[in-house]
């Protein structure tokens, strides 16, 4: 039996998996999760074979800007398990910082259901599961042209915040907010900051 945990934000979504999940002879839903930081502790007391993780998941206070980053974590809480990243958001720069955290697999929800239980089979006996498309979006554009710290940022600046606001948030000066912002924009061929921020929010970059 394979035993899986479900980590997904909206209860209803969580509610649907675990019950089709749980049709299958062959799996079986041990804990279910709406934050990041639930998500590790719950991984801790279950031990689960495969762990769904949704990209948008609230931090819930683990430090963890969303659910990939909740992925180190939750394999130093449970090491014995094979996380599959799976999301609305499609983007190619989610499937490299997912794999790249440690998690095993990379689908998409509007995948048909009898894809995500073939993934949660495959995933559980040690293969790579990655939605092809994305896969292949994810090599053409390669990985993400800005630093740490323009990242940091660029993602600051979302919803408008002026260079002072950035500066006081991320404990630099607006000067050096300005450079970061500057480098950003020229590194991802935009013409402003919203444009460089779509474009790198598009890409999973951010």
């Amino acid at each position: 039996m394979i035993r899986v945990l479900l980590a997904d934000d909206q209860a209803m979504i969580r509610t649907a998996l675990a019950t089709m999940l749980n049709l299958e002879d062959d799996l079986t839903v041990v804990g279910t999760a709406g934050t990041c930081a639930e998500a590790v502790a719950v991984a801790g007391q279950t031990s689960p074979d495969v762990v769904l993780l949704d990209v948008q998941m609230p931090d819930g206070g683990l430090g963890a800007e969303d659910g990939i980053d909740a992925v180190a974590p939750l394999l130093a809480a449970s090491p014995g398990a094979r996380v599959v990243i799976v999301t609305t958001f499609g983007r190619p720069g989610y499937l490299r910082r997912a794999i790249e955290a440690g998690a095993i697999g990379f689908m998409v929800k509007d995948a048909p259901a009898e894809r995500l239980v073939e993934g949660i089979r495959a995933a559980a006996s040690g293969l790579r599961v990655v939605d092809p498309e994305l896969a292949i979006a994810s090599l053409s554009i390669g990985p993400s042209p800005l630093t740490e710290k323009e990242a940091q940022v660029l993602a600051a600046a979302s919803g408008g915040a002026s260079t002072a606001e950035i500066a006081h948030a991320a404990f630099l000066s607006e000067g050096t907010v300005r450079n970061y912002l500057s480098s950003a924009i020229g590194k991802l061929g935009a013409r402003n900051r919203a444009e460089a921020l779509r474009t790198a929010t598009d890409n999973g970059w951010l």
